[in-house]
């Protein structure tokens, strides 16, 4: 009967060792002061993301983007168009179930549904605006879109 006792106390012990070491933690986004003064910035340009063969556009107008995208993003032949292609594929899917949700994310980080066709070829150009907009949307309201930390 002592032994059960000691046997149980001990196998609860362990259990809960091993939830709290399983639990993930966030982890914090390093930002610098040239990032955060961007985002503390009033500058309202919009940043228009089109693609003229395609005819598909989408208007960004979010303070401070404009100054983000052209001084702490990586620049444009950074990354390959298959690699945005593919990031900007879950992080689409990802925000508009959020729009979807309104009572369990801020509906005014989450306003519009983003309509995006992994089967249309958008260009390199939209999908590196629409892929920084992430990483600063994400980095700017300390959202995490997909399971990886947007970093730059």
């Amino acid at each position: 009967m002592k032994k059960s006792i000691l046997y149980n106390i001990f196998m609860a012990v362990l259990a809960t060792f091993v939830l709290l070491s399983c639990t993930s933690q966030k982890q914090a986004l390093d930002i610098s002061q040239d990032e955060q003064a961007v985002f503390n910035s009033k500058d309202e340009e919009e940043v228009e993301i089109k693609d003229d063969k395609t005819e598909y556009e989408i208007i960004i107008i979010e303070p401070g983007f404009f100054t983000w995208l052209q001084s702490i993003a990586r620049p444009e032949g950074y990354y390959s168009q298959s690699f945005l292609e593919n990031r900007n594929q879950l992080l689409v899917i990802n925000w508009n179930q959020r729009v979807l949700q309104p009572t369990r994310f801020d509906p005014s980080l989450y306003e519009l549904q983003i309509n995006y066709d992994p089967s249309i070829d958008y260009g390199y150009e939209v999908n590196y605006k629409l892929y920084n907009y992430f990483i600063y949307f994400q980095r700017k309201y300390n959202q995490r879109l997909g399971p990886f930390l947007p970093r730059i």
